[in-house]
């Protein structure tokens, strides 16, 4: 049973934000000169096509990203989380993995923390989730650099990452990131589990892990997805990221047959009819 209250009555939908200029997925509102109006004009989009949350990243965390400063990351996102907290009624995330960056954000009106770092880079980010009484989006990643290959067309994905056992490895180290949680005072109530697409994992341990997702579920915590536009599905379909439509609603559809109770994604309006449309089927008697 999920520890977790108000995950399920439907999926909910995690509209993605990145204020980047270097976006895996060409979304980058750095790009193209947008504006504080053009990022406000793109949440509220969001909203209008179904998004429950909108989650703001000022790093990219695609292979071979260049890292940004925390000041850098702070002068991106906090004027815009203070921006949708003003206009907007719906939680706010902030996808960062440093605790500065993170109180800053929760002071100025976020409401979620997703950590893709599984509260491992940063010892302090747990506190921060304890001191706020925060939801926190937990990750899995491994990711490496050296492991990283980068293709033009296709992007970056990782190759030779060595598991013993994918879904056991995974979930331990899930486990151990819930007991640094756990160790700040954060409650069972507040934690969610991501496991990770993408981070540290070749195409076929991610489309293993998609296909596995109820054994993250059993954990006992809700589940976050984040497929939206990724190297795992240009792979496997030969296509950019601006084509991966399809590829993504194919592996949200069996995210959410897996137990995903959240889909993070970039076309809202797309995945929010089909977790709709998911949600009815798998939800509606059987004669």
């Amino acid at each position: 049973m999920e520890k977790v209250v108000g995950f399920s009555s439907k999926t909910l939908i995690m509209g993605i934000l990145n204020i980047t200029p270097d976006s895996f997925s060409g979304d980058g509102m750095l790009q193209d000169g947008n504006t504080m109006a053009a990022v406000l004009d793109r949440a509220e989009n969001m909203i209008k096509e179904g998004a429950d949350i909108l989650d703001v990243g000022g790093e990219s965390t695609r292979p071979g990203a260049q890292l940004v400063t925390q000041q850098e990351e702070m002068d991106r996102v906090i004027p815009v989380i203070e921006a949708l907290h003003q206009r907007f009624d719906v939680p706010i995330s902030i996808d960062t993995y440093k605790a500065d960056v993170a109180e800053a954000a929760l002071k100025a009106g976020a409401a979620w923390l997703n950590d893709v770092w599984g509260l491992r880079a940063d010892p302090r980010m747990a506190a921060m989730a304890a001191k706020f009484k925060s939801p926190i989006v937990i990750m899995h990643n491994r990711s490496k650099p050296s492991q990283a290959d980068l293709q033009q067309r296709l992007g970056g994905r990782y190759i030779g990452v060595p598991y013993e056992n994918l879904l056991e490895d995974v979930k331990q180290e899930l486990l151990e990131s819930v007991k640094i949680a756990h160790s700040a005072g954060v409650n069972d109530e507040q934690i969610i589990l991501d496991p990770g697409i993408g981070f540290g994992k070749t195409v076929e341990q991610n489309l293993e892990l998609i296909n596995r997702l109820d054994e993250i579920k059993d954990l006992g915590y809700p589940v976050l997805l984040g497929v939206s536009r990724k190297s795992f599905i240009g792979y496997t379909l030969n296509l950019p990221p601006e084509e991966r439509l399809e590829g993504t609603a194919a592996a949200c559809t069996i995210g959410i047959l897996r137990g995903a109770n959240i889909l993070r994604v970039h076309d809202v309006k797309f995945m929010a009819r089909i977790a709709s449309m998911t949600d009815a089927i798998i939800r509606s008697k059987r004669k």
